[in-house]
């Protein structure tokens, strides 16, 4: 079994920069692939990014360019670096771990989840 934290979370202008963080604790972590999700008020759950055990990444088109995702095995810490950010960010963000090496992009691939932390971005 694995738990996840999330952290980093807070209020930050438009155009202002955030990190989140995941600490994860169990075994083989380095195996598994790692994703962000996020779930506004009033919506579903959304992808926003995720990366493979060999470290390949894949983004949501509304924040590529913007959000970079990465994974210190060693540490067994995610990260989800939030650069530009917009009000239509704000959202609660939640890490997710899927026993398999690969991405996926939709919530019931994923085996755990963290608590989410709030992300609230101001005009």
């Amino acid at each position: 079994q694995v738990q996840l934290v999330e952290s980093g979370g807070g209020l930050v202008q438009a155009g202002g920069s955030l990190r989140l963080s995941c600490a994860a604790s169990g075994r083989t972590f380095s195996n598994y692939a790692l994703g962000w999700f996020r779930q506004a008020p009033g919506k579903e759950r959304e992808f926003v990014a995720a990366i493979s055990s060999s470290g390949h990444t894949d983004y949501a088109e509304s924040v590529a360019g913007r959000f970079t995702i990465s994974k210190n095995n060693a540490r067994k810490m995610g990260y989800l670096q939030m650069n530009s950010l917009k009000p239509d960010d704000t959202a609660v963000y939640y890490c997710a771990a899927r026993i398999h090496y690969g991405i996926a992009l939709l919530p019931s691939n994923y085996d755990y989840w963290g608590q989410g932390t709030q992300v609230t971005v101001s005009s």
